[in-house]
C-alpha cells in the first residue's frame, strides 16, 4: 500500500513538470533576456525621408531591444549637431546611417538637422571655416570638423560606432582617437537605396547581439559574398560588402 503511495505520488509530481514545460511559450525557450542592467543604444537615420529604412529599423531595434539596450531612434532634423558634438558618449552603442555629398572638392556627411539660424549663430565659425554646410538644405560636416570637436576621451563609454555612410574609412579613426573602442565603417561611395546594405547591416547587427564579437560579425556579413565565386569574364571581379573595422575586434555587446 505504502509503495502504491509512493508510485502516485511521483507520477503525479512527473505529470505536472511535464505540463508546467508545455506551458512555457517557445520564445521564452529560445531565448533568455540579460540579467544585466539595460544599456543605452543611439540608432541615426540621417537621411530617411529621401531612403528610408522600413521595416529594417523595426528588426534592428529589434534585436538591440532583445540584448536588454534602452534604443533611441532618431531620423532626419532629429539629428542634430549638438547631439553629435555633445552627446554620443551618453550611449554604449551608436549606429549612425548618413551619406555624403560633394561641395568645393570636400566630402561632407550629412548630419540630419535642417538649416537654421539656431545652429548658424551657434557653430558660425565652423560654417565660416567650411567644416559645417549647409548649402544642400540639409546640415553637413566634414572630417576636420569631427578632428575638432571629438577630442581624445570624449567618447570613452562608446564601446562600438556603427557608421554606414559613403567614405566612412575617412573619418573612422576620428572615433577611434576620441576613445571609442571598436568603428565599423563602409568604405567608398555608398547608396543607401533598394536595402541591400540595410539588410547587411541588420544581419551584422543581429550576430552582434548574438554575442560574437566584432572580427566575427563583420566576418559572417562579408565572406559569404567572397567565397566560392567564379567570374564569368576575365574582367570581372567578386563582391564584398563594403564592411570592415578599426579598434578591438574581441568586443562584444552582450
Amino acid at each position: 500500500m505504502f509503495a502504491l503511495k509512493k508510485e502516485s505520488t511521483i507520477l503525479f509530481f512527473i505529470a505536472v513538470f511535464v505540463l508546467l514545460t508545455l506551458s512555457i511559450p517557445s520564445s521564452v525557450i529560445a531565448f533568455t533576456p540579460s540579467s544585466q542592467p539595460k544599456s543605452n543604444a543611439l540608432v541615426l537615420s540621417s537621411m530617411n525621408e529621401t531612403a528610408p529604412m522600413g521595416d529594417y529599423a523595426k528588426t534592428l531595434l529589434k534585436y538591440l531591444e532583445r540584448a536588454s539596450y534602452n534604443v533611441t531612434y532618431l531620423t532626419d532634423g532629429a539629428v542634430t549637431v549638438d547631439l553629435i558634438v555633445n552627446h554620443l558618449n551618453d550611449y554604449r552603442v551608436v549606429i549612425w546611417r548618413t551619406n555624403t555629398f560633394n561641395w568645393a572638392h570636400s566630402i561632407y556627411w550629412y548630419i540630419g538637422e535642417k538649416s537654421n539660424d539656431g545652429v548658424q549663430q551657434r557653430y558660425a565659425s565652423d560654417f565660416a571655416a567650411g567644416l559645417l554646410n549647409d548649402h544642400t538644405g540639409i546640415v553637413g560636416m566634414n572630417s576636420d570638423f569631427l578632428r575638432n570637436h571629438l577630442k581624445a576621451n570624449n567618447l570613452t563609454k562608446v564601446k562600438l560606432m556603427v557608421f554606414i555612410g559613403g567614405y566612412g574609412n575617412s573619418i573612422a579613426s576620428q572615433f577611434i582617437k576620441a576613445g571609442v573602442a571598436s568603428v565599423i565603417f563602409t568604405h567608398g561611395d555608398l547608396s543607401l537605396q533598394h536595402g541591400f546594405i540595410d539588410n547587411l547591416t541588420v544581419q551584422m547587427v543581429n550576430y552582434l547581439t548574438q554575442g560574437q564579437n566584432v572580427d566575427t560579425a563583420v566576418y559572417e556579413t562579408v565572406s559569404p559574398f567572397n567565397q566560392g565565386q567564379k567570374p564569368q569574364d576575365p574582367l570581372d571581379s567578386t563582391y564584398a560588402p563594403p564592411f570592415w573595422y578599426l579598434g578591438d575586434g574581441t568586443l562584444t555587446i552582450v
